[in-house]
């Protein structure tokens, strides 16, 4: 008689599945130092990826050179844009005169509101100012200190970032060999297929980012340059690049776009520019994100919610801009395991409901 295959009971599966994800959950906090630059060069390794092998085919280039001259490029776009956006901002510098006098008069106008409204006068105000301002000196050097510690982490962060991003792609047959290696048979085939697929669903997220960061932009430039907001541009390039970290993105842009109109326009101008980041921002959610990016990682906005809450509480802001990326892996290789599929469904729900019944609609 065949042997009947024993399962453990629901509980007893449920208690080693949730200490699994605690185990695995502290391992990841454990791990960020590592992780974190490593995910990073994985996803700039996959969007250098075709550079890189445009310059082995075309150019006959050995990988150790392509794979260098595709991290100059990316360094190189992405200097030039931070240059746009530093060049914007020293207008600012140029104009510090006038923000001054229009910053110091919407000071006063607040003192006189919290005079009126809580009855409070000026001289208690300034006292309060001059308190907390000396508090703040105080603990100056611990605050340079602490500054110049983070500017250097970041920095090296970067460094690493690069650096995994030039072995990935000039180890990455060795990694690939590797995979198919350790599974035999007919998983094989399966992981091949998940490889691709990560490689062009990731692919495809970054440049759709990249896409609906350049028509946000575009977009508030254009609106704002209607209005008549001086720093039209800087405040536009601010939008779209906030725009890329998923849904705390358009609370930053807003509160630094209304703080720059106030302090160099008028209170309609500042009011308009609010609710402009703010439709802008609705079209992107309703329009420009299900067909840009949404269509591409195929993941329901629940879950990329939890997601982002949950890699903010593990990495904090580098959690919140891997989440998606990490789901969407995810979300593959479920979609390709029999047992895992239901959780596939999960984590894309709305979309493959779509589909299917777009299918359907075809066939009928």
């Amino acid at each position: 008689m065949p042997s009947k295959k024993l399962l453990a009971p629901f509980y007893e599966r449920l208690a080693l599945t949730l200490i699994g994800i605690c185990v695995v959950g502290y391992l990841v906090i454990a791990a960020k130092e590592l992780l974190d630059p490593l995910i990073f060069g994985f996803l700039f390794a996959i969007l250098l990826l075709p550079v890189s092998y445009f310059f082995e085919r075309k150019c006959r280039l050995p990988r150790s050179a392509s794979s260098f001259i595709s991290i100059l490029l990316l360094v190189g776009f992405v200097g030039g844009v931070l240059y746009l956006v530093g060049n914007q901002i020293s207008g600012i510098a140029n104009d510090w005169p006038m923000l001054k006098r229009q910053v110091d008069q919407s000071i006063g106008d607040l003192h006189q509101w919290v005079e009126n409204a809580f009855h409070i006068n000026a001289h208690k105000q300034m006292v309060y100012v001059n308190n907390t301002a000396k508090k703040i000196m105080a603990s100056g050097t611990e605050v340079l200190g602490t500054t110049f510690g983070a500017v250097s982490s970041l920095m090296l962060f970067y460094v690493f970032i690069l650096i995994f991003t030039f072995f990935i792609l000039f180890y990455r047959r060795l990694l690939l060999t590797f995979l198919i290696n350790v599974f035999s048979g007919d998983s094989k085939a399966i992981v091949m297929d998940i490889v691709e697929n990560i490689q062009k669903i990731l692919r495809q997220y970054i440049f759709g980012l990249m896409i609906e960061m350049v028509i946000v932009a575009t977009m508030a430039i254009t609106v704002f340059w209607i209005i008549g907001i001086k720093y039209a541009v800087l405040l536009g390039l601010i939008v779209g690049l906030f725009n890329i970290i998923p849904y705390i993105g358009i609370f930053s842009a807003l509160l630094l776009s209304t703080l720059v109109t106030f302090a160099t326009g008028s209170i309609s101008q500042t009011l308009t520019t609010a609710v402009s980041v703010v439709v802008i921002h609705a079209i992107d959610a309703n329009f420009l994100l299900p067909a840009i990016v949404g269509s591409k990682v195929r993941l329901n906005a629940l879950i990329s919610f939890i997601g982002i809450v949950i890699g903010e509480m593990l990495w904090g802001l580098s959690g919140m801009f891997l989440s998606i990326p990490v789901i969407a892996i995810f979300k593959i290789i479920f979609d390709r395991i029999e047992s895992l599929k239901p959780w596939g469904y999960l984590l894309g729900g709305d979309y493959e409901y779509k589909e299917s019944a777009q299918e359907k609609m075809k066939t009928e």
